[in-house]
């Protein structure tokens, strides 16, 4: 996944003409932090598991990003996803460098207090690294609110009171209120400016989903209350399809119950991976990386694919969608309303005062509209696609700060001071 994302920035910095020692420099992390995390299962067994964080930049600000709790996380895996993140904040121009981490766990098969431990013991060994003025962790894959709310308490137990270590809390402790469904929110937001370019909406257009979970269950619900027809959809159980649209609300009621999608009587079954290549005018990847490579890239159907998870699409996919005229709204644009959400939960918690629902969402309409659209100017005047059109911005963004901190400006291309 470090080399695809990369292959992404290389393309971004080719068009920006940046010298081999400022592409070193833009992608080399500021830290790297590996640490052991011995603890003791229920039945009194050892437990060893390796947890990571990767500060990639703090030109822009304190840095952020994710916890991944899944048995594949390691050094390259954080990497990527912390470049991905000071990308991502540039892009929507919140105040944030990026960082990345987890741990290589497997939460299905642990119980509630070996997970505790196993996040305690980890806050304990990076707490001298993260910090609401440093670096403030999130949720990600395989974790959630209840994890937020473990990490904050651990660290208060050595800092005092610090709600704004981490985001992504539970709203009775602190977290803020449209945080949970963010991120599907702004992936609609952004599918909405796309469909505006062709005088359409979401009631116009059939949607695919890969991944039901926190992201791909709300971008679900949220795209068929605007009209919008969800004719497929899948988890790690398998997919389900109606080519007369599925009943979202019925759906999210059989997965509360069943944790599933598999077996829903609304709709018929077929093969999980069959919903990246159905007929749909849109495709929405919700689920981990590498989903779209060039074993399927040829047989998507949709118009416009927007990456909700990060790094679905291959950097050999893009370029096959591409040359066949589907255009790629890219995770560091589309996803990026949990990292925003996440800074107005950040800025609740210094302030020490709570925002109304309805101006969480009126922000987050107004972040994310902004930068598609700014995005799509560069695209356009630019001859790019959106994916190298977002790393050009973003790129710019934070060289243009890191100049003013380090007084550099006059060694810098001119295209970067644009």
């Amino acid at each position: 996944m470090l080399e695809a994302s990369n292959m992404f920035f290389s393309r971004a910095a080719d068009h920006l003409e940046l010298s081999d020692r400022l592409r070193t420099i833009l992608i080399t992390p500021r830290r790297v932090v590996r640490v052991e995390i011995v603890t003791e299962s229920d039945d009194g067994e050892l437990l060893h598991h390796l947890g990571y964080r990767v500060q990639h930049n703090t030109a822009r600000g304190p840095m952020k990003g994710g916890l991944r709790f899944h048995p594949s996380m390691d050094e390259d895996h954080a990497s990527s996803l912390a470049s991905l993140m000071t990308w991502k904040t540039a892009v929507v121009d919140i105040p944030y460098g990026g960082a990345k981490g987890g741990i290589n766990c497997d939460p299905s098969k642990l119980s509630e207090s070996e997970l505790h431990r196993i996040t305690t013991t980890f806050v304990e060994l990076i707490r001298e690294v993260i910090g609401p003025t440093i670096d403030i962790p999130a949720p990600d894959v395989n974790t959630n609110a209840k994890v937020m709310a473990w990490i904050m308490d651990e660290y208060s137990k050595f800092y005092g009171f610090s709600p704004a270590v981490v985001t992504g809390k539970p709203v009775d402790l602190f977290g803020s209120l449209g945080r949970e469904e963010a991120t599907g929110r702004g992936v609609m937001y952004s599918l909405e400016e796309f469909l505006k370019g062709s005088g359409r909406k979401l009631a116009d257009v059939s949607v695919a989903i890969q991944g039901f979970g926190n992201v791909g269950s709300n971008a679900a619900r949220l795209i068929a209350e605007q009209g919008g027809r969800i004719v497929a959809v899948s988890d790690i159980s398998g997919g389900i399809a109606n080519e007369t649209g599925i009943d979202i609300s019925r759906l999210l009621q059989w997965v509360e119950s069943n944790k599933v999608v598999a077996g829903f009587p609304g709709a018929d079954a077929i093969d999980g991976a069959a919903v990246l290549t159905c007929k749909a005018d849109v495709l929405i990847p919700a689920a981990l990386e590498g989903a779209i490579t060039v074993d399927n890239a040829q047989q998507v159907q949709a118009e416009v694919v927007v990456e909700a998870a990060n790094g679905p699409v291959s950097p050999e996919a893009h370029d096959i969608l591409t040359a066949r005229g589907i255009t790629v709204i890219p995770d560091i644009l589309a996803n990026a309303g949990g990292v925003t959400v996440s800074y107005f939960e950040w800025s609740q918690n210094i302030q020490q005062f709570r925002w109304e629902l309805e101006r969480v969402n009126l922000e987050l309409e107004r972040v994310m509209r902004r930068a598609y659209n700014d995005v799509a100017t560069i695209a356009r005047e630019s001859n790019l696609d959106l994916r190298t059109a977002a790393l050009v911005l973003a790129i710019k963004r934070v060289v243009r700060a890191a100049t003013y901190r380090n007084n550099i400006r006059h060694l810098l291309p001119p295209a970067l001071l644009q």
